[in-house]
């Protein structure tokens, strides 16, 4: 085990859930419950925004309907586009195998008995949370609470599912932050074509710079910080027992890091799997620019995708609409013709959103008969609950 996994040993992993609790021996499906005017209010929100952002702002502009540029666009470039998109997700499938399920390579103390995760098991529980990420407005914790529910569910101790699930958050982010830092100060001072404004390069430099700082200085935190930070929980009432939850935060985002240092260390290939993960969708916007006319330099594209894809902290389902706005925003920041950017970056969307859509919700039903059979190989009644959980590790962030 890394570090940090050694650190959490004997001490179940902070765990919020919001309609019932869910023990290690009988932890039921996270799902969402959604009632007829929340169906309807989704399928309404899409709606406006798909006919706001292609049929209205185009006429505003007045560059005409987004579809008749769709259709001028270059199918060979499209095509391509795809191709991009599913190997990013191959990527991250790659990612999530280095991280929860691969143990060749690596030194022993970072391995963990093998569970019954294979590619095709790695494949449904993957899928189905970026599925999950993409439908729902909750930043992410859908996904993040179905992933750990089955890496719960597969046989995997609570503790090490929240240690890796924070490492795994850390690796892919690090990749994130790590390329807005080298493009933004590669921009802000001309190492890099395609110039920007002090706002659109340095600035976004000096916040990654700092996240980076703050994430890495939590691997600085003792082991038994959260032993010291009780004294903060004492008493009773609501106010102490959320205050006894906080203070599990740290531990677990510490130890978390630690464990993601560790696996950096131990070299292992798929962890490249973050690397992908980002490349190639980025690789998407730019195959789109291709496909609709001449694109700008690549380093304009990365900073404004990065930029851009602030938006999934809105509270949107998947970022629907402020992704768009903010990377078309970008684009036109840097000089790019705002036609241009605009039928690029939904033609990107229109891949990168929804081509995950329905086979994750494939992946969804295949995963709940694939933790039926683990329940089962387990010795444990394979029914699946209807109770309604949504289960979320603390510290945990939200992927793309």
């Amino acid at each position: 085990m890394a570090q940090g996994e050694v650190e959490q040993a004997g001490r179940a992993p902070h765990i919020e859930a919001t309609h019932i609790e869910a023990t290690h021996h009988e932890e039921e499906m996270p799902r969402v419950v959604i009632t007829r005017r929340q169906a309807v209010a989704f399928g309404v929100f899409v709606l406006t925004v798909v006919g706001f952002l292609y049929f209205v702002l185009p006429k505003l502009a007045g560059v005409g309907t987004t579809l008749n540029h769709l259709e001028n666009g270059d199918g060979w470039w499209i095509a391509f586009g795809v191709v991009l998109e599913l190997l990013s997700f191959a990527g991250y499938v790659v990612l999530f195998r280095a991280v929860f399920v691969t143990t060749r390579s690596r030194p022993p103390r970072l391995s963990h008995p093998p569970g019954p995760i294979g590619w095709s098991e790695s494949y449904q529980i993957t899928m189905a949370g970026l599925a999950a990420t993409r439908l729902f407005a909750t930043a992410g914790a859908g996904g993040v609470a179905l992933t750990a529910w089955a890496l719960r569910r597969s046989g995997m101790e609570p503790r090490l599912v929240a240690c890796r699930m924070v490492a795994f958050i850390v690796l892919l982010y690090a990749v994130y932050a790590g390329s807005v830092l080298v493009d933004g100060i590669g921009l802000g001072t001309g190492l890099f074509p395609g110039g920007g404004s002090f706002a659109l390069t340095i600035v976004p430099a000096i916040v990654a710079a700092i996240l980076m700082a703050a994430i890495g200085a939590m691997a600085l935190l003792p082991g038994d910080i959260e032993r010291r930070l009780q004294g903060w929980a004492s008493g009773s009432g609501r106010l102490a027992h959320w205050v006894a939850r906080a203070v599990t935060v740290p531990a677990s985002v510490a130890s978390g890091v630690r464990t993601a240092i560790e696996l950096i260390r131990s070299r292992d290939p798929g962890l490249l799997g973050a690397v992908a993960w980002w490349g190639f969708d980025i690789s998407v916007l730019w195959a789109m620019f291709h496909a609709f006319g001449s694109p700008p330099p690549f380093t304009v594209i990365l900073m404004a995708y990065f930029l851009g894809m602030l938006g999934n902290l809105l509270p949107l389902p998947g970022g629907f609409g402020g992704v768009e706005g903010g990377m078309i925003g970008a684009f036109v920041a840097f000089g790019v013709d705002f036609n241009l950017a605009y039928v690029s970056v939904l033609a990107y969307r229109a891949i990168s959103f929804w081509l995950p859509t329905i086979p994750g919700a494939v992946a969804y039903f295949q995963l709940r008969h694939t933790v039926a059979r683990w329940r089962e190989e387990q010795g444990e009644p394979s029914a699946l609950s209807t109770q309604d959980t949504v289960v979320e590790p603390a510290g945990a962030l939200a992927p793309r």
